[in-house]
């Protein structure tokens, strides 16, 4: 073996891909040896939040183990490995850099508290002996390099950052996925990737987890970008299908993909500009490049307002005092029992599935704050907790944004439930999908259930607070609307 190969270890965290990986690159252009390491935080799959809930549900969970698998897959077509460990993964990267005698440790930075600490922490124990941590960028559209102000000075307003950068600033060229990796020289133990059980999830829990709408992983990530755009041309027409409620195809669902780093939003992009050359320019296939223009402006909000993103007060510090924590009524729309159907069906759906369509993020997401009065910190925490395409910036600025400590331009950003139901579900079939109980309730009448007469409930079998809930919260505005 040659002592004076420079051996590097890559470590991968929310870059769960090989194709346009800076880090892996990087480490591929640096080193002689490259040792690549997955490590499952025991902190992320086995801890709780400050409000007693999963830090990692199961759907997630599960999501980033069928990820890991693939990307074990991937390193090992093209010639390597992936190292899996279990534990806290600056002690178990610092400590295989100390038994590999590397000389760096590549990652793609992040940028919010937990995970700012354990780079931190990792980056000075390598210190200590002499290695040090290389950092790449791997989430975001844009280089920060690239963008007309430096981060201190992002807009505060989506609209103003959207009009400096979206004309003026290119994206830059997805990198390849390297065509092969040599496997590196020292024997050691690949490790197992763990199972649910390991996370100690009950085998009650795991039953019926809904297969239906999402398997983790890179190919699958950009085989669901191909039918969206290339198999089925659905981004012709995503503007118009976006608020849909049920389904697979109303919107692009790469959300997930995005958030693990199943997906770079480079390629995204690019390959958006693609079809736009080869088939259709529109309104529609511009807005998902809108999305991804969120997801930015999100992860530049909480590179900038650091910590403020998770306080009570947000980035306006300015707690809102009616706010409260109460358990019980929490408890109630976590599990989709408020009485307010297009509420309970959206909950029921993140429940079953780990998943929710935007439109319904932000309806579920106001009748917390503003019809019960609960703290929003306690919602953006279920979500941390449920979601399949969880991420600390999008999840956390976007319940700013609702509960108006945000910088949303507008105040009061307020959604009437029924209103937003006639709109969005006039048939019904979204809550009658969710909740059998008002399946035979006619279209005109089943968004609002409280107001059904007792003969009425008879006739259509569904009587309240034996098969369904009565509202929890008794608000005039429902009552007229």
């Amino acid at each position: 073996m040659d002592m004076n190969k420079k051996k590097v270890i890559v470590w991968f965290r929310n870059d769960l891909r090989v194709h346009d990986n800076e880090a892996l690159q990087d480490a591929l252009d640096a080193g002689d040896e490259i040792y690549p390491v997955y490590v499952f935080d025991d902190r992320v799959f086995k801890e709780h939040t400050d409000f007693n809930l999963r830090k990692t549900g199961k759907f997630r969970a599960r999501f980033i183990i069928e990820c890991v698998e693939v990307l074990r897959s991937s390193l090992q077509g093209l010639g390597t490995d992936l190292i899996i460990r279990s534990g806290i993964p600056e002690d178990v990267v610092f400590e295989l850099a100390k038994e590999l005698k590397t000389s760096w440790v590549f990652c793609n930075r992040e940028r919010t508290r937990e995970e700012l600490n354990a780079q931190d922490r990792l980056e000075q124990n390598l210190w200590a002996i002499g290695q040090e941590v290389r950092y790449s960028r791997g989430k975001m559209l844009y280089y920060t390099a690239d963008l007309p102000f430096p981060i201190t000075h992002t807009p505060e307003v989506f609209t103003q950052f959207r009009k400096e950068v979206e004309k003026i600033v290119p994206v830059r060229l997805p990198i390849e996925k390297p065509d092969a990796i040599a496997k590196y020289s020292i024997v050691i133990e690949s490790g197992d990737i763990p199972e649910m059980k390991d996370f100690g999830f009950r085998s009650d829990e795991l039953e019926n987890m809904d297969e239906s709408l999402y398997k983790g992983g890179e190919l699958e990530g950009l085989k669901r970008l191909n039918y969206y755009l290339w198999e089925t041309d659905l981004i012709r027409d995503y503007k118009e299908t976006r608020n849909g409620l049920l389904g697979k195809d109303y919107s692009s669902k790469l959300s997930a993909y995005l958030a693990h780093g199943c997906l770079s939003p480079k390629t995204v992009y690019h390959e958006i500009k693609r079809y736009e050359q080869e088939r259709v320019k529109n309104d529609s296939t511009y807005h998902l490049f809108f999305e991804l223009l969120w997801r930015d402006f999100f992860r530049l909000m909480g590179k900038k307002h650091g910590d403020k993103i998770f306080l009570k007060g947000g980035i306006k510090e300015e707690v809102d005092k009616e706010l409260q924590e109460d358990e019980g009524l929490f408890r109630i729309w976590c599990e989709g029992r408020t009485g307010m159907p297009f509420v309970d069906a959206a909950m029921l759906e993140l429940n079953t599935t780990g998943y929710m369509s935007n439109r319904s993020r932000q309806n579920v997401a106001s009748f917390l704050v503003n019809d019960l009065k609960i703290n929003w910190q306690m919602g953006a925490a279920y979500f941390e907790s449920q979601l399949l395409d969880y991420d600390p910036c999008s999840n956390w600025c976007n319940w700013n944004y609702i509960s108006g400590v945000g910088n949303d331009p507008k105040e009061g950003r307020y959604f009437n439930m029924h209103t937003q139901a006639k709109k969005y579900d006039s048939n019904g079939d979204f809550v009658k999908h969710w909740i059998p109980a008002l399946r035979n309730i006619p279209a005109d009448k089943v968004h609002q259930p409280f107001l059904l007469t007792d003969e009425e409930q008879v006739e259509y079998n569904c009587i309240l607070q034996k098969d369904y809930p009565d509202l929890c919260v008794k608000k005039e505005s429902y009552i007229k609307s």
